[in-house]
């Protein structure tokens, strides 16, 4: 077992900072998921607003705790919004969804991240086709594992000064010098549309209270202890996404407590 520093806020303090500042958090994201989003933020204790109006978007960033900027369905008015948000704040999470062989959002991604995202968070095929180093998966899915990815994160966040979370069985965390593996979660999660874009919007709304490396640890653990709890009383994908939500809901920082001791040592 290796031992790996582990993020300056814990997940619990960063859990109680949260649901005490009840952060705003901007979402520039996939239409498709806009409500299970919206409901994961109101359940872990932020106020969601799905500001994607380019003439709105950078005014709204510039007073909003987060922002996500989520590539999934990418319209013109989306991408224009992005490029206007992302200048007006430094707190922000880039979820590259699906690029790789579709050219809009892989050339949209790509001249996102020179914008710096404070975190860039995707799954294993998007990472690598973000660092030029793949050419992306099987549409939404990942055809790697966390663990490939690692290189290319290490790449993307030292040349982006980002933190990269790359999700999977294990979700792998790093900021180009530490790295830290959270394991847990259901397997249920990725049969509800949104499990990984909604990860994306809770890294945003701890982005409001830490620092990018606690966020994204922070965001990853949440979801993997109400996952975990939501397989438990779930009989199905359709009855596990609104346990998952309760489950979010449920969460007591010494639940993140719990978890995050067992952090250190995960290799």
């Amino acid at each position: 077992m290796t031992a790996l520093s582990v993020p300056s806020v814990p997940a619990d303090l960063a859990l109680a900072r949260l649901r005490e500042a009840t952060p705003l958090v901007q979402c520039i994201t996939n239409s498709v998921v806009t409500g299970f989003t919206a409901n994961v933020l109101l359940a872990v204790g932020a106020a969601p607003a799905m500001v994607d109006l380019p003439e709105e978007a950078g005014i709204f960033a510039g007073i909003a705790g987060g922002l996500l900027v989520n590539l999934g369905t990418p319209t013109p008015q989306q991408r224009d919004a992005a490029r206007a948000a992302v200048v007006a704040t430094d707190r922000w999470v880039l979820d590259p969804v699906a690029i790789g062989t579709l050219p809009v959002r892989t050339a949209l991604a790509a001249e996102l991240l020179q914008s710096r995202p404070a975190i860039v968070r995707g799954n294993a095929s998007e990472i690598i086709a973000l660092a030029g180093l793949g050419s992306g998966g099987r549409g939404v899915d990942s055809t790697a594992g966390a663990e490939e990815a690692l290189e290319a994160a290490t790449s993307i966040a030292r040349s982006a000064g980002a933190v990269v979370a790359v999700s999977g069985e294990v979700d792998v965390i790093t900021d180009g010098t530490e790295t830290v593996r959270v394991p847990g979660g259901d397997r249920l999660l990725t049969l509800v549309t949104g499990g990984g874009c909604s990860l994306g919007a809770t890294m945003a709304a701890f982005l409001a209270v830490c620092d990018p490396l606690s966020a994204a640890v922070a965001a990853s653990v949440a979801h993997a202890v109400a996952a975990e709890h939501a397989a438990r009383t779930s009989s199905g994908p359709g009855t596990f996404a609104v346990d998952f939500l309760d489950a979010l809901a449920a969460l007591d920082p010494s639940d993140l407590r719990d978890r995050e001791a067992h952090l250190q040592g995960v290799s």
